[in-house]
């Protein structure tokens, strides 16, 4: 028996693994922001009350839930796209979407001072660019 994998194989289910992974996770968070509008508006406009960014709190919740939509539903059609057709276009603009969702949330997060919560994304965001660097 020959148990060797090839290079493309682990690429692939990489490819796999991340797009499955940030469709979980911006889903997730972005149907909670819708479900729990109220909730999380509530507690990011303290959150960010003494920021210049405490005008906008409720344009910007709005964006970076359709930020994270997008990146979910485009991780998540990307997945299908890889699975069924090998084809890993749509996956590489999921993962630049999910970058672009991660990099608002960690700018927020470094404007409201919460620097904490943005060593926490860090992770997130070297996952995302690995992805891109496996997509590409």
């Amino acid at each position: 028996m020959n148990f060797s994998i090839e290079t493309s194989t682990g690429i692939y289910f990489s490819q796999i693994a991340l797009s499955a992974f940030f469709a979980i996770l911006f889903l997730q968070s972005g149907l909670d922001k819708v479900i729990n509008f109220r909730e999380n508006l509530s507690w990011l406009v303290g959150h960010f009350s003494k920021t210049f960014f405490s005008g906008f709190v409720p344009l910007l919740l709005v964006a970076l839930t359709l930020s994270e939509m997008l990146a979910g539903l485009s991780s998540g059609y990307g997945l299908v796209e890889l699975v069924l057709h090998n084809n890993p276009n749509v996956s590489f603009w999921g993962m630049a979407l999910s970058a672009l969702s991660l990099l608002f949330l960690f700018l927020g997060q470094r404007i409201a001072k919460d620097y904490s919560g943005a060593g926490g994304l860090v992770a997130y965001l070297i996952a995302a660019v690995a992805g891109l660097i496996l997509l590409g």
